[in-house]
């Protein structure tokens, strides 16, 4: 009788470990982790093609979380995504010329703005934009692989 209770105990805190787990991992996957994120101030860079950037998706220099996409919109004039990030205060020595790429990190695919900084002398202030120049929109490995079967096919053709 003993051994049968220590057994679902055990088997309980297994179960229990396994949801916690489960859990944690559901709210990495889907950047739910950072509800609380810290006050910054926001800048905003347009992109050409921004692929499956999300919401709340890391910004990055260096590898380093400095921010989070807090909203993406569409512009009408110049038909370009616009994206508004929300830097933390603590990071607020960015160069005006600083370029921005959108890329991809991990397995599961997940899309991040990198940054990275040109050493200028004038910094970044709540409200900047970056320079359009100065922007890399996101690579769609469908299309790269399209490019290539349609010009293995053609210098099949060729041939």
């Amino acid at each position: 009788m003993q051994s049968t209770r220590n057994v679902e105990i055990w088997v309980g805190i297994f179960v229990a470990l396994g949801i916690a787990a489960l859990l944690m991992l559901s709210m990495k996957v889907s950047n739910l982790g950072n509800l609380f994120a810290k006050q910054g101030y926001t800048i905003t860079a347009q992109f050409g093609n921004i692929g499956g950037l999300k919401v709340k998706s890391p910004v990055k220099i260096s590898g380093v979380l400095v921010g989070r996409v807090t909203n993406i919109s569409f512009d009408n004039e110049y038909y370009q995504a616009i994206i508004t990030m929300n830097i933390e205060s603590e990071y607020n020595k960015i160069p005006i010329d600083v370029s921005a790429s959108i890329l991809t990190a991990g397995l599961l695919g997940e899309q991040y703005i990198g940054l990275d900084t040109n050493g200028g002398d004038e910094f970044l202030v709540d409200g900047d934009e970056i320079d359009p120049g100065l922007t890399q929109s996101a690579v769609i490995v469908e299309k790269l692989i399209s490019k290539f079967l349609y010009n293995m096919a053609s210098k099949a053709k060729n041939n």
